[in-house]
């Protein structure tokens, strides 16, 4: 417990940044937008309308969409910016729509008397009409309050620290108390904020302007707070930094953690670690230098960014690889660990053995009646479809879900088959057996160092010190580092450390 709230201070940080600024930013849009609206009624469909489809997109769609628009643009594509503008873009419709509904509700009666008066359109927008639906369009900011800060926690994939790097890394390593603490810290943020709005709309219904003052000075210093911080953020953010990207999923973890040990201690450079990334924001985030190094498999950059169908020889794949890196996006690969983390398919071992199964060419027989699961993004890679069409598979449903569980759903015979991961120790705790790829669908999946072009032009001493791990993780000791984070409950950084220092020994023992 004592590590995860360590991290507090600045995951919570992080959430605050994203979720005041973007409040403020819709705000800002949403209530002139709806005082438009309820003047020039023609644009209450396409305003509200185009608010409206923007909800309907799945928050972690809007937010990955950002980071390729975001890239076309010449920008920075993943961290602050994508997720900032996703998230203002969510903040939009429920202050927009309670404005145009607290303005459309304002007695006609008292507007006229207004006018009676004397006043000024601006002056009965002023003075009558948004006082009295002031109430209404508070609500909104309530809503949209709360609606946010959930939403912040899926800015993590994009690179976006918050209190989402709690929730992600603790479903992959199976760690319930980050995921406890990232939730409450979540579940308190979104009441604390929703409570300053109430309280502001109390005092302001209750004529109590001392009680106003001091909400609006909490607001205030909030927002300070906020705004220093990330003008701080940004300026430690120099040059010199290294950035190191890990996916989704334990062993990436670990690799980050153990690539930023090497690095700090073998040229002194400071290395941080931006982890949870998705799968293809952590390529195009190294290609567009946003992020130093990461690991990547041979496999997935053919399969899913050459987009090559065909399967050679494990050595042709790497050299093609290779160059096709070096020569497309200026990517040096600095070495391969020396293990191999395939896509295979898995199946308890009691049910493949009455079934007769040994590989995939069997399955064939028996799919039509059999439950395959697979992670969020295997059944839409070309693995899948090249597994699926070589051995012509046809189950009866297929179930995504969070790669953690899927091996918890196997064992637990929710699924019969998976789309396991070769180096996770789980294949072993939970008796599984991984099924033979007899006519050599899945391609090759060495674990490659990838260094961004800003290293290969500025810091050859990092890019020597990344040389240094080629060949130091087999595929066993890959998966006692997963198993110990993912049985045992070790954190990857306690993994990497003691990996680090064995391999210290045994270079000085030399």
């Amino acid at each position: 417990m004592s590590e995860q709230l360590a991290l507090l201070p600045g995951y919570l940080t992080a959430h605050l940044q994203l979720t005041l600024l973007a409040l403020l930013l819709g705000t800002a849009f949403s209530v002139p937008a709806g005082v438009m609206v309820t003047r020039m009624k023609w644009l209450d469909q396409p305003v509200l309308g185009t608010a409206s489809v923007i909800q309907t997109i799945p928050s972690l769609a809007l937010l990955a969409i950002m980071v390729p628009a975001l890239a076309a643009l010449g920008v920075q594509s993943i961290g602050f910016l994508p997720a900032f503008i996703g998230l203002t873009l969510y903040s939009v419709l429920p202050i927009l729509r309670n404005t145009v509904t607290g303005l459309a509700g304002v007695d006609p009666a008292l507007v006229e008397a207004a006018r009676g008066v004397g006043m000024t359109p601006m002056q009965r927008l002023r003075l009558v009409e948004l006082p009295l639906a002031m109430p209404v369009i508070l609500a909104g900011i309530r809503t949209s309050t709360v609606l946010t800060v959930g939403v912040a926690t899926l800015s993590t994939p994009v690179g976006a620290p918050s209190l989402g790097n709690y929730i992600f890394s603790g479903l992959q390593t199976r760690n319930l108390t980050a995921v406890l603490v990232g939730c409450v810290a979540a579940a308190v943020l979104a009441q604390v904020l929703d409570g300053l709005v109430r309280g502001l709309g109390a005092a302001i219904s209750r004529r109590r302007r001392g009680w106003a003052a001091v909400v609006l000075t909490t607001i205030g210093l909030l927002y300070g707070y906020t705004g220093v911080s990330l003008v701080q953020d940004l300026g430690a953010r120099d040059a010199g930094r290294i950035v190191i990207g890990a996916k989704t999923f334990t062993e990436q973890y670990i690799l980050s953690e153990i690539l930023a040990g090497q690095i700090a201690e073998t040229t002194g450079a400071a290395a941080e670690v931006a982890s949870s990334l998705g799968s293809t924001v952590a390529f195009d985030a190294l290609r567009a230098e946003e992020i130093d190094v990461y690991v990547d498999y041979s496999g997935t950059i053919w399969a899913t960014i050459m987009q090559r169908e065909s399967v050679p020889s494990r050595d042709a794949v790497l050299g093609e690889v290779t160059r096709f890196l070096r020569e497309e996006h200026g990517i040096a690969v600095a070495g391969a660990l020396g293990f191999e983390n395939a896509y295979a398919l898995a199946m308890r071992r009691q049910q493949a053995d009455e079934l007769g199964v040994q590989g995939i060419g069997d399955l064939t027989a028996y799919a039509r009646r059999l439950v395959i699961g697979g992670d969020y993004e295997f059944f839409g890679r070309p693995e899948w479809a090249a597994i699926r069409d070589t051995y012509g598979l046809s189950f009866a449903s297929e179930r995504t879900m969070d790669p953690s569980l899927m091996y918890q759903a196997v064992a637990s015979e929710q699924v019969d088959v998976i789309s396991a991961f070769s180096t996770d120790g789980r294949i072993a705790a939970f008796d599984l057996v991984v099924l033979d790829d007899e006519r050599g669908a899945i391609p090759p999946y060495d674990a490659l160092i990838l260094a961004g072009p800003r290293l290969v032009r500025e810091r050859p001493d990092v890019v020597a010190a990344l040389r240094q791990m080629i060949g130091t993780i087999d595929v066993d000791r890959m998966r006692r580092m997963n198993l110990a984070v993912d049985q045992d409950g070790t954190s990857p950084a306690a993994v990497a450390g003691s990996f680090l220092e064995e391999l210290r020994a045994a270079r000085r023992a030399q």
